[in-house]
């Protein structure tokens, strides 16, 4: 079938991010093709399964008819829904930008930016030739192309080859702020938060030794119909750039989300400033995490960039008091006389830490330092992984020859426990639960979209040896990972009872231009799919939030004429429960279908779902209004 061009001012969906690896980890043969209950691991998908193939173009928007003008322009025939605006000419890359020879770049990990491991905000030194620190780091400039619009849809399909080098320097901006979801789901489960964030995997509930959980929490109400609870308008941007505004959590009382150089809690239900936590500059990463008394962690630049001098770096290390709406303290590590500036941080039980080309840091909640960088030491904490444990990606070795080591470290004393050694020639890798312990790759640059995906290893946090490895065609599934600079900068993905849950990429529906795809689950023990399957429906797409206990929440992005959902997904049967059902007016679905679980910032606990993007800029219509988060809840 024949695609329509991309949607006008979609966020570059590819390029493999840094140089391309000569050679596989060999650290298991890859896994014999999976049941046929879903896409085939062992090869590409045959024609007429209905996944994208390989020579597709990239899929056009879904169209609302209310986003149109006074006549909703027809759909081409034979695809999709309601089409609106020409095919935009392909961004460019800016000069200079990007790694050693322009290499297309995996996904995530452009901007890995701040948060988490290899490739989490890459400073100068990081091993990336003409990569460096970019004015504006943690501050994106005008050069930030701009996810969904209103009406479009948020999945579609991914880049070709050589769409792929021409727009990886943009991705890489792009991606600074693209693809977290930071949240904590109220309530206690046997004296630990469950706050394992939507779209970003880990487990929920607690752990039975084997990395199953308890069952979940969540309701079904006796009416899933939800209404708008309120709007949080964008903040104004006086100039041309963009402020990156990533963080957002939820609590008993509070949703709390980042603002300019600010951190506000609103009430859940109405929207009223509850409090505000003025920064003297942009955040540029906050934890996901938080801990049994709602306390989490932000970086943060120590002023407001300016035209002169559009960063100051991400040096200053906040703890945050979700409940009280106190800064309860700033920290900032040197080596020498220089402020380091860092690229992520995570927060496991009582301890923050944060990770650089520097090195890693540490503090307890108290304040106290518990470890920094060392600087006699050949190796580096690129970043960390936190939740239940502490994982750090250790970069060793040169530039050309880089070692990664998978740590699972004492957040106390930062004495490594278990220790795996991935395959020489992987240069990023990114966490994506610590507890199991699975970490994913682009192995050799073979996902080819821009995904930071090839491959998940699943590792005996314990022991430290490889339990399985998990091929994940980047043609057939969407998840995605930054891994760059950003350790923890996954989203589109789940993990519990010991399974990896994957959406599958968009395919064609059985209904008229329909297009849909599917939840599907592996093993992390032996690395095969399940045969369990969760389907989205004609034309909604289905993307994993988070766990919760035994169950998986997920929220399916609606069609041009129906409102989104959040279901609930036994662990067992696969069975799907409605928990939440957005209304189909035009006013709401354009809200609602201009954030998207790829580049937005999704949040669901009892009842109540809040989106909210993760950078402000001048707005690019006056036609249009603008929002930096809404809040859906159910009576």
């Amino acid at each position: 079938m024949t695609q329509p061009p991309p949607p006008p001012q979609q966020p570059p969906q590819g390029g493999g991010f840094g140089p391309p690896q000569d050679q596989p980890p060999q650290d298991q043969p890859p896994q014999t093709p999976p049941p046929a209950a879903g896409p085939d691991l062992g090869k590409a998908p045959q024609p007429g399964y209905g996944y994208p193939q390989a020579p597709q173009a990239p899929q056009a928007p879904q169209t609302p008819p209310s986003a149109a003008p006074q006549n909703p322009p027809q759909p081409p025939a034979g695809y999709g829904y309601p089409q609106g605006a020409p095919a935009p000419q392909p961004p460019q890359a800016p000069p200079g930008y990007g790694y050693p020879g322009q290499q297309p770049g995996p996904y995530g990990q452009p901007q890995q930016a701040p948060y988490g491991q290899p490739g989490y905000g890459q400073q100068p030194g990081y091993g990336q030739p003409g990569y460096g620190q970019q004015p504006g780091y943690g501050y994106p400039q005008q050069t930030m192309p701009h996810p969904p619009q209103a009406g479009q849809q948020g999945g579609g399909k991914k880049l070709n080859a050589q769409m792929l080098i021409i727009v990886a320097a943009v991705v890489a901006i792009a991606l600074i702020i693209g693809g977290g979801v930071w949240y904590a789901s109220s309530g206690k489960d046997d004296g630990k938060k469950d706050d394992t964030a939507s779209a970003a995997g880990g487990t929920g509930g607690t752990d039975d030794g084997n990395g199953g959980t308890t069952s979940g929490k969540e309701k079904a109400p006796s009416d899933p119909s939800a209404k708008v609870l309120f709007q949080v308008p964008a903040p104004e941007v006086k100039n041309d750039s963009t402020v990156v505004v990533s963080g957002s959590w939820l609590t008993d009382k509070a949703y709390v989300k980042s603002g300019i150089a600010r951190i506000v809690g609103y009430d859940r239900d109405k929207g009223g400033e509850l409090w505000k936590i003025p920064l003297a500059g942009p955040v540029c990463q906050a934890s996901r995490h938080v801990t049994d008394d709602n306390l989490t962690a932000v970086l943060y630049q120590p002023a407001m960039p300016t035209k002169a001098d559009p960063s100051h770096g991400c040096s200053q290390i906040a703890l945050i008091d979700l409940d009280a709406g106190k800064r309860l303290w700033t920290k900032t590590v040197k080596t020498g006389d220089q402020l380091i500036n860092f690229d992520n941080i995570t927060l496991s039980g009582k301890t923050v830490a944060v990770g650089s080309t520097s090195g890693g840091a540490a503090f307890d909640v108290s304040g106290k330092l518990l470890w920094s960088p060392k600087p006699a030491d050949s190796c580096y904490d690129a970043g960390y992984g936190g939740g239940e444990k502490l994982v750090a990606v250790r970069k060793c070795g040169s530039y050309d020859q880089r070692q990664l080591h998978i740590q699972t470290i004492d957040p106390k004393s930062g004495k490594v426990i278990s220790e795996y050694k991935m395959t020489a020639g992987i240069e990023y890798a990114s966490i994506v639960s610590t507890n199991p312990l699975v970490v994913a790759a682009d192995v050799g640059d073979s996902a080819g979209d821009g995904s930071g995906i090839s491959d998940f290893f699943s590792i005996d946090g314990r022991t430290g040896k490889l339990r399985t490895r998990i091929s994940a065609p980047g043609e057939q599934f969407a998840a995605r990972c930054e891994g760059i600079t950003r350790v923890e900068a996954c989203n589109l993905l789940a993990v519990g009872n010991d399974r990896l849950y994957l959406p599958t990429e968009e395919h064609d529906g059985t209904g008229k231009y329909s297009q849909t795809n599917e939840i599907v689950a592996f093993d992390l023990a032996t690395g095969k799919q399940t045969g369990q399957r969760a389907d989205a429906g004609d034309g909604y797409t289905i993307s994993p939030l988070r766990m919760d206990g035994g169950n998986l929440i997920a929220y399916k992005r609606p069609p041009y004429d129906k409102g989104g959902q959040v279901v609930s997904i036994s662990g067992t049967g696969f069975k799907e429960t409605t928990l939440l059902q957005n209304p189909d007016t035009d006013a709401v679905r354009d809200v609602e279908t201009s954030m998207s679980p790829e580049y937005s910032e999704f949040l669901y606990a009892e009842g109540h779902l809040f989106m909210s993007k993760v950078y402000a800029s001048k707005r690019s219509t006056v036609r249009d209004k603008e929002y930096l988060a809404v809040g859906f809840g159910t009576s």
